[in-house]
């Protein structure tokens, strides 16, 4: 990838092991960590971002790979969306393998990292919704050999940051016996940016049913009432089918509570009228949560 910016970075670390990358981020505060580079790029090709330092990830073995450990899977944030796109790690987590899969072209596919969307944040970040439906959790690394861990979901809604030379290192993911699914509706044929997704998982072991909305606000949303009401409706020890009618109205909880409506005014007039760009939005959020439910239980 090239960049128009003026002034190129003064200096880059290439270190080997993840406690040289956090060592190398607090010896230099305003060094920025750079692995795929495909969020960074796009800012600095923007002028958005001018980064003084650079220190780059892509010497980090230990963080390239995935592990089990205790019912989870550890997975290290240097995996790429291609990598986590194949048929094996789809077996362990297929709604996190749809996601990779669903991130864009081959060539951000190849490059783009899970670490990078976590820390990046960006709300159309594909993997954010199915790390929020999963309950996952980040093995943060943090200078002088420290490890600590932080909910994704408290990472991206801003309750539990990154401290200063801090890396995520790892993402701990339960392995579920259960139905998982990912969907994302898009501007334009074929793989492009979420203009909604979500992920639903059904857990017969904890008897839940989690959703997570992506792409229209800052952070993954999570509709608890929604969730709770479908999970009610389900005979978990019998078919665990649900009738369309049921379906739809889970579809319609759900896109109330992400895309809600206006407020009514404190003199009591009428409320304000939802333009049609957020009723569209809101009937996709609602499509996708339908059908995301229904093939769940299918």
């Amino acid at each position: 990838m090239t960049t128009h910016a003026p002034q190129a970075a003064a200096s880059v670390t290439l270190p080997a092991s993840l406690d040289e990358a956090v060592a190398a981020l607090a010896a230099t505060p305003a060094a920025v960590p750079v692995a795929g580079g495909t969020d960074l790029m796009a800012s600095v090709n923007a002028g958005q971002l001018r980064p003084t330092a650079l220190v780059g990830l892509g010497r980090v073995r230990e963080i390239r790979g995935w592990q089990y450990l205790d019912g989870h899977a550890l997975l290290g944030a240097g995996l790429t969306h291609a990598r986590m796109g194949r048929p094996d790690f789809a077996a362990l987590i297929p709604a996190l393998a749809a996601a990779a899969r669903a991130a864009g072209p081959p060539q951000i596919r190849n490059a783009g990292t899970l670490g990078g969307n976590i820390a990046t944040g960006a709300p159309s970040g594909d993997t954010l919704p199915v790390l929020a439906a999963l309950e996952a959790m980040l093995v943060v690394a943090s200078p002088g050999g420290g490890r600590r861990e932080v909910s994704v979901s408290h990472l991206l809604a801003g309750m539990d940051m990154l401290r200063g030379g801090e890396l995520i290192g790892w993402v701990r993911v339960p392995l579920l016996h259960a139905p998982q699914i990912f969907l994302k509706a898009t501007g334009r044929t074929g793989p492009g940016r979420a203009t909604a997704s979500v992920a639903l998982v059904v857990d017969p072991a904890r008897r839940e049913v989690r959703c997570a909305i992506g792409a229209i606000a800052p952070m993954p949303l999570r509709p608890l009432e929604a969730e709770r009401w479908a999970a009610s409706l389900i005979d978990w020890d019998g078919e665990r089918g649900l009738p369309q009618e049921s379906l739809t109205a889970f579809g319609t909880y759900v896109a109330t509570a992400c895309v809600p409506d206006p407020e009514v005014p404190a003199d009591g007039g009428e409320p304000p009228k939802l333009p049609p760009a957020v009723l569209h939005l809101r009937r996709t959020v609602a499509a996708l949560a339908r059908r995301a439910l229904g093939r769940a239980l299918s």
